[in-house]
Formats: C-alpha cells, sequence, structure tokens
C-alpha cells in the first residue's frame, strides 16, 4: 500500500483577511496547506519551530521591515531561498525594489493575482506545468 504525500505547506504572511482567503483558496486548489500570520516576528517565530515548503510574504504587512525578515527567512530555514513570493501591492520606492533584487525574490502584484499566482505558486513550489502550459 503506498502512503499518500505529505501536502506541501506554505506560510501566508499577510495582515488582510480578504487576501489570505484568496492565498488559501488557491493553495488548496493546488493541494497544498495554507497556514496565515499577520506579521513578520509571527512569521519568523513559525519558521523557526516548523517546516514550510514556500512562503508568500506581502511586504507591506503590519509590523514588517522586508529588509530584517527575509533575511531571517533565509538564514532559518536555507532551503527556502528562491522559495519566497512576494505578493504586493504596487512597489515604488528603490529601497524595496532593491531588497527584491538583491534577495531574488520573485514579485507578484496584488492587481495580476488572479491571472498569475497558480502559474507562480507552480513554479515555487515546482509543480510540473498545467495542461494549458504544455499545450
Amino acid at each position: 500500500m503506498s502512503r499518500k504525500p505529505q501536502p506541501r505547506r506554505v506560510l501566508i504572511v499577510e495582515d488582510e483577511p480578504s487576501i489570505r482567503n484568496i492565498l488559501y483558496v488557491l493553495l488548496a486548489g493546488l493541494g497544498c496547506e495554507g497556514d496565515a500570520v499577520p506579521d513578520g516576528p509571527r512569521a519568523v517565530a513559525k519558521i523557526r519551530r516548523e517546516e514550510f515548503d514556500a512562503v508568500l510574504l506581502d511586504l507591506r504587512c503590519a509590523n514588517i521591515k522586508a529588509e530584517d525578515v527575509v533575511p531571517q527567512i533565509q538564514e532559518l530555514r536555507p532551503s527556502l531561498v528562491g522559495r519566497v513570493l512576494v505578493v504586493t501591492g504596487e512597489v515604488a520606492d528603490a529601497a524595496t525594489l532593491d531588497l527584491i533584487e538583491r534577495n531574488c525574490l520573485q514579485h507578484l502584484p496584488l492587481q495580476r493575482i488572479r491571472e498569475d499566482l497558480l502559474d507562480h505558486l507552480r513554479a515555487l513550489l515546482r509543480f510540473p506545468p498545467s495542461a494549458k502550459e504544455t499545450s
């Protein structure tokens, strides 16, 4: 009898309930489990205690200093390097753009979440391409 593989776990760092709900639904559609925290300190504490396959990070949520949180995530869990997807509103300030580029973070603006999130998650979690991508 073969064991069913464990679902992939994704940490959602988002303080807006409506966005969290969208992310939960999209993750469930991929067969993933979502676990959410509303701020940076709780995200770091959760990553310290638990294993995750990826992180969806809102750089604009409460009590988050991306320049502190991103390096802590990568230091605590080197397996998450390259598996942090920044989901946030329009990013225009140079410091945030530099942080995204310096840490090679994937970035998805909120206005593109419906169109692009599933594709980004598939790539982030290394799922095979969907049927529409192969046709």
